[in-house]
């Protein structure tokens, strides 16, 4: 039987927690100080009607501060422009894509935030259900281990093969590939890669947190759908309610959709070109920093980066000198690498 446990790393600006799987990463949440709390999955607030659009069935709605988000309608319950509502954030925005609300009722007043959403401990509570988060520089490793997954696009599967997924504006895709294999041993490895596939992609989909709607482009050709509709079954399993899974085509292909709720991590990690970006890497060096401070208590400390990073790390760097002691200098050098950070003690 599957066995969940979870973790919480409380870093500088920036808490991060995660759910294992068999002690392989399954969830990752990442909470910053910056990030607006208006716009966080089941956040409640009040919001005004900002203006509507009668043929889509939707409203959009300013939710103070500068955040908006859009919320669906009945016909009989057409809002009116300028109106107050009352409204939960059901999904949280990505790219190019307003937050969605859940109407809740009428309101009176201005835009304001009435209720927090769920900590990030209530959530990782509410996910594995018992027992005591795994805290300190064994849950940093993990969250650390975590996002490296969350970052790559090639997987391995159990038993060899690879599965490649890679998301766009429309859809995510994901490719099963088990190399070249010959005979009946290429059926029966071909076989176990599919079934193994399902498993790992709902587990990674998961990590990342990639829903909508989902293409598998199975391995091989004479596919048991029986065995794959089971193991898809139960390997999205979790993300049930709203989970709807397709038969697999002649095109070897299964199609499925998994409901969108949190922003999707790699959007949290990276900037819009798909890179890792100065604010990601800009609590890495924070981390860094603060690792070798523990190491060399008293030291001075130095470390060189990109200049967009050292200038994205200021706001955390501020709460590590509170915490450390003004003892470290950070450089921003033109002609490191991007993801390059070098840190030492003098």
């Amino acid at each position: 039987m599957s066995r969940r446990t979870y973790f919480i790393d409380r870093g500088l600006g920036e808490t991060r927690g995660g759910v294992l799987l068999d002690g392989r990463p399954e969830r990752l949440l990442i909470q910053r100080d910056d990030d607006s709390p208006r716009l966080a999955l089941g956040a409640r607030l009040r919001a005004r009607v900002r203006h509507v659009e009668p043929a889509l069935g939707m409203a959009f709605l300013d939710l103070g501060a500068g955040d908006e988000a859009s919320v669906s309608f009945k016909p009989d319950e057409r809002p009116r422009q300028g109106e107050a509502l009352e409204v939960e954030i059901r999904t949280e925005p990505r790219i190019g894509k307003l937050a969605t609300a859940r109407l809740i009722g009428p309101a009176q007043g201005e835009p304001l935030l009435l209720e927090s959403a769920p900590s990030l401990l209530d959530q990782l509570q509410r996910l594995v259900g018992e027992g005591e988060p795994v805290t300190g520089r064994v849950a940093r490793q993990l969250a650390d281990e975590a996002e490296a997954e969350v970052l790559e696009v090639i997987h391995p599967l159990p038993g060899g093969g690879t599965i490649a997924i890679e998301p766009t504006r429309a859809l995510t895709a994901i490719d099963v590939d088990v190399g070249e294999r010959k005979g009946q041993e290429a059926k029966r490895v071909t076989r176990q890669a599919n079934l193994a596939a399902l498993s790992v992609a709902a587990r990674v989909l998961r990590l990342k947190g990639l829903g909508g709607l989902i293409i598998f482009d199975m391995a091989g050709r004479g596919h048991d759908g029986a065995a794959l509709m089971a193991a898809a079954r139960a390997a999205f399993n979790p993300d049930n309610p709203g989970v709807s899974i397709g038969p697999i085509s002649r095109f070897g292909t299964i199609e499925l959709t998994v409901p969108r709720r949190g922003r999707p991590v790699t959007e949290i990690l990276t900037d819009g070109a798909g890179r890792v970006s100065a604010r990601t890497l800009g609590y890495r060096l924070v981390r860094r920093l603060e690792a070798e401070g523990a190491a060399a208590p008293g030291g001075r400390l130095s470390a060189a980066c990109s200049p967009a990073v050292a200038e994205a790390a200021k706001p955390a760097l501020a709460l590590l000198a509170g915490r450390i002691g003004a003892r470290f200098e950070v450089k921003g050098d033109p002609a490191l690498a991007w993801e390059q950070i070098e840190v030492h003690a003098r």
